[in-house]
């Protein structure tokens, strides 16, 4: 089962002072996204998770790859994206996120990509409720491109279902 491996896994990825909170809880699965909530020093923070639909180029013993939208009313930070890649990215090389038309560049650091401001966060959070699908391309510290395809199917729920959970407008 892989939807259970999402929380252990986005914990992991916290500071030891949010992990200390309290443990994820579900607030729904949405065709291939599922929402969550967490308490963050006792305000909610909650997030949307995908794993990829197709995975191209992947280096062998990959680890854990998902993205993530979050929002953490607490820090005031929304539609944050980011995606673990389960492989170290070649160093300095960015990301890219195609969405449709779009074509957004995220910065790399070890195995993690981030949109590098909060307005690429809300514009590629805008077009994830306009698509059908996603593909982000990075490039292993060792080896070819890897190419990750997302469904967008049930982003727009999911999306919807942190927005309420974390009282959000949506942009």
């Amino acid at each position: 089962m892989i939807k259970p491996l999402i929380p252990i896994a986005f914990l992991l990825s916290l500071t030891p002072m949010a992990v200390a909170q309290e443990a994820p809880r579900l607030i729904g699965t949405f065709e291939r996204w599922t929402a969550y909530s967490y308490a963050e020093k006792g305000v909610p923070a909650c997030y949307a998770a995908a794993k990829p639909a197709t995975s191209r180029g992947a280096p062998d013993k990959r680890g854990e790859i998902f993205l993530l939208v979050t929002h953490r009313p607490n820090q005031k930070t929304f539609d944050v994206v980011s995606f673990v890649a389960g492989y170290a990215f070649k160093k300095g090389e960015a990301a890219e996120l195609t969405i449709g038309k779009d074509k957004f560049k995220l910065f790399t650091e070890a195995e993690r990509a981030w949109a590098p401001d909060d307005k690429t966060d809300r514009a590629i959070a805008q077009a994830m409720v306009k698509a059908g699908e996603m593909v982000l391309r990075g490039t292993p510290a060792k080896g070819q491109a890897v190419i990750d395809t997302f469904s967008l199917k049930g982003f727009t729920r999911a999306y919807d279902a942190i927005s309420k959970a974390c009282k959000v407008k949506r942009s």
